[in-house]
């Protein structure tokens, strides 16, 4: 007898073999024993997840017949009928598979259609099963729709496609969908174990957990790769042998390069990838085997329970709790994020490997330093002015700087600016530089004296109020900008009511030390941010003045023009000229920028002339220009186009639209012919 493949040798024979799909299960079972059946049913997932074993296994418990002949609808079908063993041998007559994948045609279901008027021959139901139904044509699917939607009682769908989007609504409405998903790798690895122990093949766990991991949740691509790792092991299977049929990255480097990223040792990890390099390791398999530990390190981060419960017999599930432990978890959630995305980079680069380096090496450049930013604290020769050394105008600006003065507990002031400053010196003279300039262009809102104040309480208030929190931010942007890293003083309210003498004189009867601090103004915006008008006024290069040379300069320029014997900068410099005198052979030219004045435009330019029998001398001076070709141009241009936007204006069924439709023009869709 020949060898039968593991995956047709343990297909499910009933509903209880069935695993990784007990949503689908449960609810075909419940349907099977209360009798409420639907007559179509769809069945979704992808590859090798069991989509035609549970249309077999429905066949088989709509038809079973029991060991004794005498059964009925069931959900656990025997197995020893002939209504089963002709079900699973593929020979059951009322029971038809129909491929749509390589009978997609209308002719083909209307083939299969035409049976469906005959009862039954041999089981209770007949069911049609079409497999990739998202294969079939529009012609097809149309043919099927009203058989589909009142079969007779009879008869039974089952439909199976790896992609429903491509099947039409009208199908999916008229089925019962059921979606069997991905099988866990958890789920694949215990099956393979299961299978292995019964078929007497040795085999380590590593590999057996390979082979779930590459199988990508289909329990048939398992049991396929199982069958070709007991081929290429001689009858065993080995973590070492499985990994080279994969061509697997072996974990270890992947915990070699995550531990030294933690660690931000950047030479381990460029002589890991050189080590993948030199054995032949695929990069983006690499950056896969990093997203799944990455995965798995942010499990165990953000529930520490389940790193604390991890299966010691699993080394790798135990350096990967290990790992978890020794990075941080944003610094987790940035490298899983780079390998998720570094590898679609990967074929962006000439070298993959490069590639694979550049993508590793992007954490240690994004890695957060642990210790924490030096807090400088100020001290009080800080505050009195600039450190020695630095500028002269740091210096100077340092030292008005500590003379300002804001009153108020509601200024405004940056988080290292102190609350209030020691007295100054009544021993520090005022040099005539200390003198307070003219308060100009100082932002601040006058404030009334108090009513009952004196005159020198008068003045000292609106001395004390006149400096507002604007005038605090502007010094310090000011001090920002030359570089000063002296702090603004911030005297509060109660200083002022302190006495206070300055070279004996009372602070209240002096004039109040301010320095002004100029605001810039922001420039009035240029033309190109003013808001463009929806009837923009004639340009100005479309204004001149008429002359007598004119006239003569354009009819020549137009001409060159249409003959094409001047191009580029040579035609330029002709249409932006104006002619302004003509001495015989000889014509005077002027243009308005220099740059048109290049020796090689009015070289050819003046051959061109020549040629055309104008003049064989051209001389090229700056000056205004008041009338040009191309001023000339622009002006009859505006002109068609004034007259194109009054004729559209001026129709009876436009102003009809306007008045009665509110209909409007779009400026800018009038275009003269």
């Amino acid at each position: 007898m020949s060898y039968l493949v593991l995956a047709r040798k343990y297909r499910p024979r009933n509903f209880t073999e069935m695993v990784g799909q007990e949503h689908v299960v449960q609810a075909l079972t419940n349907a099977l024993t209360q009798q409420r059946l639907h007559h179509a049913y769809l069945f979704t997932g992808t590859r090798g997840v069991g989509k035609t074993t549970v249309s077999r296994i429905l066949a088989k418990s709509l038809n079973c017949q029991g060991p004794h002949g005498q059964g009925g609808i069931t959900a656990t079908p025997c197995g020893v009928c002939q209504a089963c063993v002709d079900i699973d041998s593929g020979r059951f007559v009322d029971y038809t598979e129909l491929d749509a994948a390589s009978n997609r045609g209308v002719d083909e279901v209307q083939s299969l259609l035409e049976q469906a008027v005959y009862k039954p021959v041999q089981g209770r139901f007949k069911v049609f099963m079409i497999d990739e139904v998202h294969m079939l044509t529009n012609t097809a699917f149309n043919a099927m729709l009203k058989t589909l939607e009142e079969p007779p009682e009879y008869l039974k769908f089952v439909l199976a496609t790896t992609d429903p989007q491509k099947v039409p609504v009208t199908v999916l409405s008229r089925c019962l969908q059921f979606n069997l998903r991905p099988m866990a790798p958890e789920t694949v690895l215990t099956h393979l174990t299961e299978v292995l122990a019964r078929e007497n093949v040795p085999a380590q766990a590593p590999a057996l957990r390979l082979l779930a991991r590459a199988a990508r949740g289909s329990m048939r691509d398992a049991l396929s790769l199982t069958d070709q790792a007991i081929a290429f092991g001689g009858g065993q299977l080995q973590e070492s042998s499985v990994r080279q049929m994969l061509g697997a990255v072996d974990r270890s480097y992947v915990f070699r390069l995550i531990d030294a990223l933690a660690a931000g040792d950047g030479q381990t990890v460029v002589e890991t990838t050189d080590a993948l390099r030199l054995n032949g390791l695929s990069a983006a398999s690499t950056l896969e085997e990093m997203c799944a530990v990455l995965q798995r390190m942010a499990v165990y981060q953000a529930v520490p329970q389940m790193a604390a419960t991890v299966d010691q017999d699993d080394p790798e599930a135990v350096e990967t709790a290990r790992l978890a432990d020794q990075m941080p978890a944003d610094e987790t959630q940035l490298l899983y994020s780079m390998c998720l995305h570094g590898r679609g980079e990967l074929g962006l680069a000439p070298d993959e490997y490069a590639a694979l380096t550049m993508v590793l090496l992007r954490l240690l450049a994004f890695k957060l330093r642990s210790e924490p930013a030096e807090k400088k604290t100020l001290t009080p020769s800080d505050h009195r002015g600039a450190p020695v050394g630095a500028p002269a105008h740091a210096q100077h600006t340092a030292a008005s700087a500590t003379r300002i003065r804001a009153v108020g507990s509601d200024a405004s002031m940056s988080a290292t600016t102190p609350r209030a400053s020691p007295e100054p010196d009544p021993a520090t003279p005022l040099g005539p530089q200390d003198a307070a300039p003219e308060p100009a262009n100082l932002v601040s809102e006058p404030v009334a004296p108090d009513r009952d104040a004196g005159p020198g309480q008068v003045g000292s208030q609106q001395g004390r109020d006149g400096v507002t929190a604007v005038a605090a931010q502007a010094a310090t942007a000011a001090l920002h900008t030359q570089g000063a890293a002296t702090a603004l003083p911030v005297r509060s309210p109660d200083d002022f009511d302190r006495p206070a003498r300055r070279d004996g004189v009372p602070l209240e009867s002096r004039a109040p030390d301010v320095v002004s601090i100029p605001v810039r103004v922001a420039p009035e915006p240029g033309a190109r941010l003013q808001p463009t008008p929806h009837s923009a006024p004639v340009p100005a290069s479309a204004v001149y003045t008429p002359t007598e040379e004119g006239d003569v300069w354009h009819a020549a320029v137009q001409q060159m023009v249409a003959a094409e014997t001047i191009t580029a900068l040579t035609r330029e410099l002709a249409l932006q000229s104006q002619l302004v005198a003509r001495d015989g052979a000889h014509w005077l030219l002027r243009v308005e920028r220099e740059s048109l004045n290049q020796p090689t435009a009015r070289e050819r330019l003046r051959a061109v002339l020549e040629a055309a029998g104008h003049a064989s001398e051209l001389s090229v001076e700056l000056g205004v220009v008041i009338d040009s070709p191309a001023r000339r141009n622009a002006a009859a241009a505006a002109e068609r186009q004034r007259r194109a936007q009054e004729i559209v204006n001026n129709d009876p069924y436009v102003q009809m639209l306007m008045r009665d439709y509110g209909a409007k023009i779009v400026p800018g869709s009038v275009k003269p012919l």
